[in-house]
């Protein structure tokens, strides 16, 4: 029997959610929020319905409870949206775009009967031009189509049959959908690259020219911006980092088009201290203390009920002494990773995976040590699904790598339709070359990655560091149910059994001073708790499912994170 658990922004939430500017970093005053109540229904073929029979809450997927819809539709359904809206006064301008931040997985557009554009993807921003359809009363129609069964483009720990540590599936639109109007000549798309002394400001534009402002902590300081570029350098640099995430606010200006962004100062590198191989944020060794983030709500599942959650998770984990959210093969909204860097959380960021999973071959051999492979060329040999999968990981960089809070990518988890790994590093290398990538965490290594990343949840521990920075990028998973707050109170998931808050408290602070303390000394880098929250079956998260429990006193594990600091710094 499964509870249906809210959390308290879901027991808020209006008929307008989500109405917060969802590109924080490339804002502009001209916008309309489309988010709210949508005429709704399902089909087992393409054609547009006769009538619409349902509404549905959007951005909320119709699994969510906030969709006002709560169903997963046989796997190939149709599931189509309808809406009517007119233009403002103030987007009367040259080009207006429609916005729709993620839907999964295949998407289709109309408006006023016209097409607009298609979009294959689940976790991708999509973006059409429909200027050329507009009337003064406008039908906006979207058709999503999402299907499981294949496994070719990612899908995450979405499963038909959730059970474990995978969880209900999502389909639909599950992310804000908007217009915005663009004058002529618009900024398209920002660059933003950063150091320690210089941020270079992009718009991918040779024939722009204007003027950037940028508020500093000396005052503002006015750049220009020649062929499309600006070289920021300010006399003081105030570097971004957990303990201090300044923020340089800027605006550029052309002849016809003002927009909004931000950037931060700060270097990612690797340098030998103590004869170790050590992760270096600014310079100086820094110990990723962190927690797996599934990035799922009880009431919302891919959306939580509002942008404030995010602030919250963050926050709560801060309260514990945490610095480093590991965004668990999910792609969040851009709110999620403005937030992290508005609040200074170091992001470890997954690719999504896909492929197809087997129990026996993904987890179970390898969690008894059979994890080596001189190769993983001819693993998941299909070629589409190879396609999909770094078509994806290319989205998902140029998506979000404007974020300082993001610090490593991670490309293959477990495994898990992972293929070819040293051609998806280097190609990963070319689109980004500031940051350290994760090429195989938990197990199946062989290939070339920046550093070696290990999963251990049973048995004796095996840590060695090498040549490489030395991650342990998955381990814990201690497990408390708290009664009133459980998705599933006949069948609980985890990796070990506590019977109180005390008894979870004292497994958590034994485990790092017994196993994790000692192995920075000799290389260790980073540890990354499982996890954050309780999702579904899972109940070996900090805080409930439904976010309304904190299970550890935080006084205790801020004492613990300043240990793991101190024992990082160079002797």
């Amino acid at each position: 029997m499964f509870c249906h658990l809210t959390t308290p922004e879901g027991d808020q939430v209006s008929d307008q959610p989500w109405q917060a500017y969802p590109r924080p970093q490339l804002r502009r005053d001209s916008w309309l929020n489309l988010n709210g109540m949508w005429e709704f229904a399902v089909q087992d073929t393409d054609q547009p319905p006769t009538r619409y029979d349902r509404t549905i809450r959007v951005p909320f997927c119709p699994e969510s409870q906030l969709s006002g819809i709560h169903t997963h539709f046989p796997e190939g359904s149709f599931l189509f949206y309808r809406r009517r809206f007119s233009l403002p006064e103030h987007f009367a301008r040259d080009r207006v775009l429609l916005h729709i931040g993620a839907a999964d997985q295949v998407l289709d557009c109309w408006v006023n009967g016209c097409p607009a554009g298609s979009h294959t993807g689940g976790y991708d921003a999509i973006t059409f031009d429909i200027t050329d359809a507009l009337q003064p009363c406008n039908e906006l129609v979207l058709r999503v189509r999402d299907d499981l069964r294949s496994c070719v483009l990612p899908y995450g720990k979405q499963v038909m049959a959730r059970g474990g540590m995978w969880y209900t599936p999502v389909s639909g639109i599950w992310q804000t959908v908007w217009l915005e109007s663009l004058p002529e000549h618009p900024v398209l798309r920002l660059d933003l690259q950063a150091d320690t002394a210089c941020a270079v400001i992009d718009t991918g534009d040779a024939t722009q020219s204007g003027t950037v402002t940028v508020q500093t902590p000396d005052g503002p300081m006015r750049c220009p911006l020649v062929q499309g570029r600006a070289e920021v350098r300010p006399e003081h640099p105030r570097l971004w980092s957990p303990q201090d995430p300044y923020l340089y606010s800027f605006t550029l200006e052309t002849a016809t088009d003002r927009v909004e962004s931000y950037f931060a100062l700060r270097e990612l590198s690797i340098r030998q201290v103590d004869g170790h191989a050590r992760l270096c944020l600014n310079g100086q060794p820094f110990f990723f203390h962190g927690v797996l983030d599934q990035g799922y709500y009880s009431d919302g599942l891919y959306t939580p009920a509002a942008p404030v959650c995010y602030e919250k998770d963050i926050r709560a984990m801060q309260a514990l002494g945490f610095n480093t959210l590991r965004k668990h093969i999910k792609v969040e909204p851009e709110e999620f990773y403005y937030q992290c860097d508005r609040l200074g959380m170091v992001v470890f960021q997954d690719m999504v995976n896909n492929g197809d999973y087997a129990y026996w071959r993904d987890t179970v051999w390898p969690t008894v040590g059979f994890q080596t492979r001189r190769s993983d060329a001819r693993m998941h040999r299909d070629p589409a699904a190879r396609q999909a999968f770094l078509q994806g990981m290319e989205q998902t960089v140029r998506q979000l790598k404007n974020h300082p809070c993001i610090a490593l990518w991670t490309i293959f988890n477990e495994g898990w339709g992972q293929f070819d790994s040293t051609a998806a590093y280097r190609r990963l290398r070319q689109l980004d070359s500031s940051r350290f990538i994760d090429t195989t965490s938990g197990w199946f290594r062989g290939g070339e990655t920046d550093v070696d990343s290990i999963h251990h949840y049973y048995g004796p521990w095996r840590l060695k560091a090498g040549r490489r920075p030395l991650l342990l990028s998955e381990f814990g998973g201690c497990c408390l149910a708290v009664e009133g707050h459980l998705f599933h109170p006949d069948k609980a998931y985890g990796y070990s059994t506590c019977r109180t808050p005390a008894e979870l408290q004292n497994a958590i602070l034994t485990l790092y001073r017994r196993r994790v303390l000692p192995q920075i000394p000799k290389g260790l880098c980073g540890a990354i708790y499982t996890q954050l929250s309780d999702v579904e079956d899972e109940i070996n998260g900090l805080v409930t499912f439904d976010r309304r429990v904190q299970k550890l006193d935080p006084a205790p594990l801020q004492q613990l994170a300043a240990r793991l600091q101190q024992a990082i710094q160079p002797r």
